[in-house]
């Protein structure tokens, strides 16, 4: 006995747990062609998101249809070790249990590290489960496992020793509440509400003064230089002097640098080359001194000599009053500026002066940029091509030292100033001794620093099959067939991939990259939780369904653009559920018998599903390989919600009382079946399930393993036929419920005769299917065009519903009056892109054909309706 209601939870566990039962997601290199996807890892801090559901749904519908395929497909799971986002979340705990960072060692943190991830690190995979991601969990890997750790080490070794990474003393980005480094692409940059202070700079032994604009006061007591352009007439006087520092008291220098914008504020520039990429370089060519006013916390330095200890924002406020109680404050501005912010702690990145490491990026970058721009690595959608061309047109040097203890530790050895780069101490200690010879291995100190999450990630898709040391499964699953991921990290993660697999593999690590747009809310705003606008993923599987919710997400998510997410859609996604359960039910309620032979109309709706069903897979094919999923998954639903189930099942359900052939209910169960099949990859809990209360619980294998339909022949004329038969039955319905017509009552309709109307009545099965559905005594060809009763056009065809009641002749002809002004716009549009000559000469003749054809029905159907209304109006 099947259900009264479809129960999304009890299902959803059941298949589950048998799917992971009979190892289906399971892969292992074989003679099938490989399918092969690396998850995006996600934060061991995260949990499910919204960003989360969309993307693994789409991964998920992509492997479960190449396994239908037959294709060996792996999807392969982890999780990414997050420095500075776990560092911080370890902090915390510690904190809260009254344990400061700073007073254990490296190892003793390190220590609690693990036991956090072992703790929570697994989580947001085991929610991946409740969508129902069809991961190979065997393979789980994790960025900072023994594997992966050995790649990321090998690699930097690697890097090292070709020369395309080095340590240098640069400018970088200082996050002072994570207290690290960060690369460019880790900083947010937005305009916020600042202010601008014009302060007076007293040269030296004159009571003259220079006035400098600065959004930064706080940085003052760093200053080393005043800058002016060279061409400027306003400074020209004051070549060789020397200006005060306000407040500080100490004298520097007027310089002249072509940098200087003089139409920027004032024209004069204070130069601060410990705190401004732009002033370091000033400074380089004028050898000043580089004064760092702040501590790695973002608090005033012992050489800022004021406010020691401070917080760099609290300073701002005093150093302001300090300078206007100096008088050296000209006026005060509101002011837009850039403010680059840590994407990970969103505190205000300081520019700072720092020995770190770096990846030489145009070393590497020539065979990525070309991969993308021939379509060796195809993205979808195409536009942002561009964006990874400029940006690879551009790159910088990649910073990937972090100042943490949780990641992967630099293996870089020092002693006496000499540092030695190897895979294990012992390497390093071989090498150094070459130089030293009394040299004992505990007089190396290995760098304190660990390396940029990313620099794991951007091996992610060679380090899962364990790439650098076994070839095996590198060969046969590597390139990889699809990433899907976010246009977030276009620069952060995908185009450092390509790098790397066009550096180790000489080939690129994905055949295709296909980028979903950003989840927000239906007023476009990015869902955060801070806005409250973001819904609990969990808790809208728990209340709609794993299928609703994938069906939601995908149904809001166009290729590439951003997904306006609607609660509305999930809820749709699970009345769907529930459309297709009842239909279930309904077929399950059919009896048979042996004695009752299938009808030719049964038969024709069945001809009619199957070509329907080879056209939709090969517009579903098509989408696929174009990865327009949400239209694909469209499709499906209208054909389902509306051909499947209120069309063909009334053309086959037996009257009330009354039995079905068993050749028509195989027939139906045949189409289910495929609709699983199908709708599966979409779906697959629902499907699973139908599937298996179709087969009756017989052992006919699962759903999850049946065969995706595939493109074929259809026959374009038998379904256009039964087209017209509902077009038909839909006018006359509406007849009906103009006129007061009861459904029980049956009706003669009339055609007036024309090869097309001669071809509709001889297909066989036609005229049973629409007396069936539109309740009539019978439908007929006739010659005579004057027949009275309440007509219609189908097609080209004139339709006449024979009336016993009188006829509203009034309301008839202008309904008429009104069909006519409808059909001479439409007739006009076709004949006005026909007229167009680029669209005649440029179109494919297939397109230019159906807008011909359109063009003659059209004209037709004035014609018959030209003519109603004249025998209206006599």
């Amino acid at each position: 006995m099947i259900s009264p209601k479809y129960n999304p939870a009890e299902v959803e566990d059941k298949w589950y747990a048998h799917w992971m039962d009979k190892r289906y997601f399971h892969s292992e290199p074989d003679e099938r062609p490989a399918y092969s996807i690396v998850i995006p890892p996600p934060n061991v801090t995260g949990v499910l998101h919204m960003g989360h559901m969309l993307n693994n749904t789409i991964q998920d519908i992509l492997i479960r249809k190449a396994r239908m395929d037959g294709k060996n497909a792996c999807w392969v799971p982890g999780t990414d070790h997050a420095s500075i986002a776990t560092e911080a979340k370890v902090v915390k705990m510690l904190r809260e249990k009254g344990i400061k960072k700073g007073d254990l060692t490296r190892e003793q943190f390190l220590a609690y590290a693990w036991e956090w991830k072992e703790k929570y690190g697994g989580i947001i995979l085991e929610q991946l489960q409740k969508l129902g991601a069809s991961c190979d969990w065997e393979r789980t890997a994790f960025t900072m496992d023994e594997v992966r750790s050995d790649a990321v080490i090998k690699v930097f070794v690697d890097l090292y020793k070709k020369g395309k990474l080095y340590r240098g003393n640069r400018m970088v980005n200082w996050d002072p509440e994570a207290k690290t480094v960060l690369s460019n692409e880790e900083v947010l940059y937005s305009l916020e509400q600042s202010k601008l202070f014009h302060v007076k700079y007293k040269i030296e032994g004159s009571e003259e003064y220079l006035v400098v604009a600065t959004t930064r006061p706080e940085t003052i007591p760093g200053d080393t230089a005043v800058a002016v352009h060279p061409d400027d007439p306003r400074y020209a006087h004051l070549e060789g002097k020397r200006v005060i520092v306000p407040v500080i008291g100490r004298s520097i220098p007027i310089i002249k640098d072509a940098y200087v914008d003089m139409e920027f504020g004032t024209g004069a520039l204070k130069v601060t080359p410990a705190h401004d990429v732009n002033d370091y370089e000033i400074g380089n060519r004028h050898n000043l001194a580089v004064i760092d006013v702040f501590n790695e916390d973002g608090t005033m330095s012992a050489d800022a000599t004021i406010y020691l200890g401070e917080d760099r924002f609290v300073v701002r406020k005093k150093f302001v009053k300090d300078l206007e109680a100096a008088d050296c404050i000209i006026k005060i501005e509101d002011y837009q500026n850039n403010v680059g912010r840590s994407e990970r702690t969103n505190a205000v990145i300081e520019p700072r002066l720092s020995l770190q490491w770096y990846v030489d990026m145009k070393a590497l970058s020539t065979p990525a940029a070309e991969a993308v721009a021939s379509d060796e690595v195809e993205f979808f959608p195409k536009n942002q091509k561009n964006i990874y061309r400029h940006w690879m047109e551009n790159i910088k040097d990649w910073c990937i030292s972090r100042q943490l203890w949780w990641g992967h530790r630099i293996p870089a050895y020092y002693f006496n100033g000499d540092v030695f780069v190897a895979e294990t101490i012992d390497e390093a200690y071989n090498e150094a001794k070459s130089k030293y010879v009394d040299l004992k291995i505990e007089d190396l100190h290995q760098d304190e620093d660990v390396l940029d999450t990313w620099f794991s990630s951007w091996l992610w898709p060679i380090s899962v099959f364990d790439g650098f040391k076994d070839r095996k499964e590198l060969d046969y699953y590597y390139p990889t067939s699809v990433l899907v991921t976010g246009w977030d990290i276009i620069f952060l993660w995908v185009a450092r991939m390509v790098m790397a697999g066009y550096e180790w593999e000489h080939k690129r690590p994905f055949d295709h990259v296909y980028f979903t747009g950003m989840v927000r809310d239906k007023q476009r705003r990015k869902m955060s939780k801070s806005l409250g606008n973001s819904p609990d993923a969990l808790k809208l599987i728990e209340d709609f369904g794993a299928d609703g919710v994938r069906f939601g997400m995908l149904l809001s998510s166009p290729a590439g653009g951003d997904l306006l997410f609607d609660e509305k859609l999930v809820e749709q996604g699970r009345n769907f559920c529930n459309k297709i359960w009842n239909a279930l039910r309904l077929v399950d309620g059919w009896e048979t018998d042996e004695n009752v032979t299938i009808s030719e109309g049964e038969m024709l709706a069945y001809h009619w599903m199957v070509n329907k069903m080879n056209a939709l897979a090969t517009d579903i094919d098509k989408n696929f390989k174009e990865y327009r999923l949400s239209e694909a998954l469209m499709s499906i639903y209208s054909f389902v919600w509306s051909d499947f189930c209120s069309w063909y099942l009334e053309m086959v359900k037996p009257n009330f009382g009354e039995k079905i052939s068993i050749q028509s209910r195989e027939n139906t169960i045949q189409i289910f079946s495929e609709i699983c099949s199908l709708m599966h990859p979409f779906m697959p809990f629902v499907t699973e399930e139908i599937w298996h209360q179709l087969k009756n619980g017989n052992q006919d294998g699962d759903c999850i393993i049946s065969t995706f339909p595939k493109p074929a022949p259809y026959d374009q004329v038998l379904i256009d036929r039964v087209e017209q038969a509902k077009d038909i039955i839909t006018n006359i319905r509406d007849v009906r419920n103009k006129n007061g017509i009861k459904m029980k009552d049956e009706l003669d309709v009339l055609m007036i005769k024309s090869d097309r109307a001669q071809a509709l009545v001889n297909q066989s099965g036609w005229s049973e299917i629409c007396i069936k559905l539109g309740n009539l005594r019978s439908i007929q060809l006739s010659d005579d065009e004057s027949l009275k009763g309440i007509g219609f056009i189908s097609g080209t065809e004139k339709c006449v519903v024979i009336l016993q009641q009188e006829i509203n002749l009034e309301a008839e002809l202008e309904e008429k009056i009104k069909e006519l002004e409808y059909q001479r716009g439409f007739v006009a549009s076709v004949q006005a892109k026909l007229s167009n000559e680029r669209f005649v000469s440029g179109a494919p003749e297939v397109v230019v054909a159906k807008e011909k054809a359109k063009l003659a029905d059209g004209m037709e159907r004035i014609r018959i309706l030209e003519d109603d209304i004249r025998r209206l109006q006599n």
